[in-house]
């Protein structure tokens, strides 16, 4: 089934053109950080505090109670999708162009992004469900061994990041069309720090020295409130440590947990050094990070491009001089950032599978719709030549994207969600100085490995 390219193209310009008047260059901020930049992806860190992809839910009014959200009802369409509402203009012409040409009614429904995953998995057994939805990669785990999804065959793979395609795979199979990748960098401030440090080692000397002369107040601005493995975690891989190891076939052992292991022992009392030279700040919560960053009294932050986006006080509103660019080694080791990836899934109970595999494999697969579903959301695009196009217009997403290439999928297996709160609370503890980095890390590996065997 091949899908005609000329009705579509038109589609997308009118998406376009309806995204431009309605100035959708803002994203609803629904991974990690971007849902709630105060606290830490993708529904990433969903297990710990809300993940990496679920917004915080808005307050009953006064006097009112608080009630499950209505279900969402199978629209009356050969081929449904479930988008969220900055998606869904993007998607909407499409699907209609592509409805057209094959002969078939379809339906965009509109559906908040943090609800579509639980969703699912009511409404697609009881055949209430849709052909496709938009989710995260790290949703996979759930969503796979439940069942609820298919693979995907995706004939142009080789057009996306490789990051992406390893980031929506599972055990090895594809299950998604990826679209969007988001990670995080090194914002250095050019006025303090004019050439970058080619090593985290070279990082503390002159960041240390500059607050040391009174040029800067917090040396590295990365929040960790009172910790933070999400923002840590490419600090923590560069002084050696890993999080699970690799099966054979290369998918995750989450009977292998790599925070007691010599590398992840190393880097725990690595932390405790950066917290006893003062190159890490105890409790640095999100505000602080970006208020410090932002107004010059930070040399370095370790943040994603939701800090440089905010309206008034992201660090394009406050006109700091800064850069991003990958965080640098230490020792040689390079200190890989989690990557959360969004993209297109298809339903295990899907009323028309075929459609659905051809419209997230055809349609939206391709290098003008990635692009344009980047101008709607500001992720940027997981086909190499759109987001190739997007970084060529802007540095910041450049300078993310060369982070990125050393990033990891953030782990979508279910063991992943016993390992936030036990690794949180090691960080508070080596940062407050009430534990040793060895006593603190070999503590929450021993909870983590409960948890993971209680299932």
């Amino acid at each position: 089934m091949k899908f005609r390219h000329g009705r579509w193209l038109l589609a997308l310009i009118a998406a376009l053109t309806l995204l431009a008047a309605s100035c959708g260059g803002d994203d609803d901020g629904d991974t990690v950080e971007a849902e709630d930049a105060e606290e830490t992806t993708t529904t990433t860190e969903a297990e710990v505090e809300d993940t990496a992809e679920a917004e915080d839910e808005a307050e009953p009014a006064e006097g009112e109670d608080e009630e499950e959200a209505a279900p969402v009802v199978r629209a009356d369409a050969d081929l449904v999708i479930w988008a969220d509402d900055t998606r869904t203009p993007v998607i909407e012409p499409l699907a209609e162009a592509f409805g057209e040409d094959n002969g078939i009614s379809v339906a965009v429904q509109e559906v908040a992004f943090d609800e579509i995953r639980d969703r699912l998995q009511t409404a697609g057994p009881a055949g209430e469900g849709p052909d496709v939805i938009i989710g995260a990669h790290d949703w996979l785990g759930q969503l796979v061994t439940s069942g609820l999804l298919a693979p995907v065959d995706l004939p142009n793979a080789g057009d996306f990041s490789s990051v992406a395609v390893e980031a929506m795979s599972y055990e090895g199979q594809l299950y998604g069309v990826p679209y969007a990748i988001e990670n995080i960098a090194l914002l250095r401030n050019v006025d303090l720090v004019p050439e970058a440090p080619a090593t985290l080692e070279e990082l503390e000397t002159v960041a240390l020295d500059l607050v040391e002369s009174g040029e800067a107040e917090i040396p590295l601005a990365v929040q960790n409130d009172p910790g933070d493995p999400f923002h840590d975690f490419p600090l923590y891989t560069a002084a050696g440590g890993y999080l699970f190891g690799q099966n054979p076939d290369g998918s995750l052992n989450p009977d292998d947990l790599g925070l007691d292991s010599e590398g992840g022992l190393a880097a725990a009392a690595q932390f405790q050094a950066w917290t006893e030279s003062g190159l890490l700040t105890p409790s640095l919560s999100y505000d602080v990070m970006i208020e410090s960053f932002g107004e010059g009294n930070a040399p370095f932050a370790i943040t994603g491009p939701w800090a440089v986006a905010e309206e008034d006080r992201g660090f394009k509103a406050t006109g700091v001089n800064y850069v991003v660019e990958p965080i640098p080694p230490l020792a040689g080791t390079t200190a890989a950032p989690f990557v959360g990836v969004q993209g297109f899934m298809v339903s295990a109970n899907a009323e028309n599978p075929l459609f659905a595999q051809t419209f997230i494999t055809e349609v939206m697969s391709t290098q003008d719709v990635q692009a344009a579903l980047f101008e709607a959301g500001g992720r940027p695009p997981a086909h190499t030549a759109a987001f190739e196009e997007a970084a060529a217009g802007d540095p910041d997403i450049e300078g993310f994207g060369k982070s990125g290439v050393n990033g990891q999928p953030m782990p979508a297996i279910p063991a992943m969600g016993s390992v936030w709160s036990a690794w949180t609370d090691a960080y508070a503890l080596i940062l407050s100085g009430e534990s040793t980095g060895e006593q603190a890390f070999t503590d929450a590996a021993e909870q983590i490995r409960t948890l993971i065997a209680e299932g």
